[in-house]
């Protein structure tokens, strides 16, 4: 499998991680662990799933060191990553101003860096929606605490209507999860917004523009899948569990970028041999060697 042809990735790992304090004074909340990973590990994933192969980190100044240790230049997972600093957290949408010369009119996905987004069938939805030419696309998933998020609503044929920005009182439950896909006029269209009385450029400003035009797609995301954003203490632990869970008693990864590398094609199996040979001695590296072992082995057959 290839990459999206000339669509790019952008990861959103800015902020200060305030909800999180004290665990986030003195390290970026993307870097603090859900269950056996760093947390940037699983939007990562996502991307590579949906094709993307060229992916920007945005991050804190003081943070930036600690992502490209972690990550390098991508080659070994056989993707590139470009790091750019987000100076102060000026709102979502900031990220598309920040990476302005680097998209370069290209298409491009956006997700936060503290967003896990699990099923099945999401590897076939995201790409559905990289291929989209025209527009942007969003996903809704329902929620108990919409006050929280960007809100969606829709009508009886289940087109959106409008999307409002952590309303006080949420008129449905449908949240607008962090992970965003647009066409590229992206860059012109932030380029243009004005901050809210917030002080932000908010991405639902950005997504109403798509929506009022009529080229907004908002697929929802319905019982078999899992969205958890890590943004809080239970969140955060919530989502370590979640993840323990379905590693521990189904066998399989959720967000692991060397799996997801593999899958995709960007890595074959010895270079997925050697990165799992650097994390033997735990249970993700033995993890990854089963899953080369069982791909030799079909290969043979």
């Amino acid at each position: 499998m290839t990459g999206a042809p000339g669509l790019k990735g952008i990861v959103l790992a800015g902020g200060s991680g305030t909800r999180l304090y004290p665990m986030t004074l003195a390290a970026s909340k993307q870097l603090l662990p859900v269950y056996d990973k760093p947390m940037i590990y699983y939007p990562i994933s996502t991307l590579m799933m949906a094709g993307i192969r060229d992916i920007m980190i945005i991050a804190t100044p003081q943070d930036m060191p600690q992502f490209q240790r972690l990550l390098g230049d991508g080659s070994l997972l056989g993707v590139s990553f470009t790091y750019r600093i987000q100076p102060a957290p000026e709102g979502i949408a900031q990220a598309f101003r920040i990476a302005g010369d680097w998209l370069a009119g290209a298409p491009c996905a956006l997700i936060l860096g503290d967003n896990l987004l699990f099923a099945d069938h999401v590897p076939a939805m995201l790409r559905v929606a990289a291929r989209r030419a025209h527009g942007a696309t969003i996903f809704a998933y329902q929620v108990r605490d919409p006050e929280r998020y960007g809100v969606v609503t829709f009508d009886a044929d289940g087109k959106a209507l409008d999307i409002l920005e952590k309303p006080e009182h949420a008129p449905s439950n449908w949240a607008v999860t962090g992970l965003y896909f647009y066409d590229g006029r992206v860059g012109e269209l932030a380029a243009g917004l004005h901050p809210s009385p917030r002080g932000e450029l908010e991405i639902t400003d950005l997504n109403r523009i798509y929506l009022e035009e009529g080229s907004l797609s908002v697929e929802r995301l319905g019982r078999g899948c899992a969205w958890l954003d890590a943004g809080l203490p239970d969140s955060l632990m919530l989502a370590s569990s979640f993840v323990q869970t379905v590693q521990s008693r189904q066998g399989m990864l959720v967000g692991s970028p060397e799996e997801a590398a593999f899958r995709m094609g960007y890595i074959d199996v010895t270079q997925l041999r050697a990165l799992a040979r650097r994390m033997i001695k735990t249970e993700l590296g033995r993890t990854l060697m089963a899953i080369a072992g069982r791909a030799s082995a079909q290969a043979v057959k």
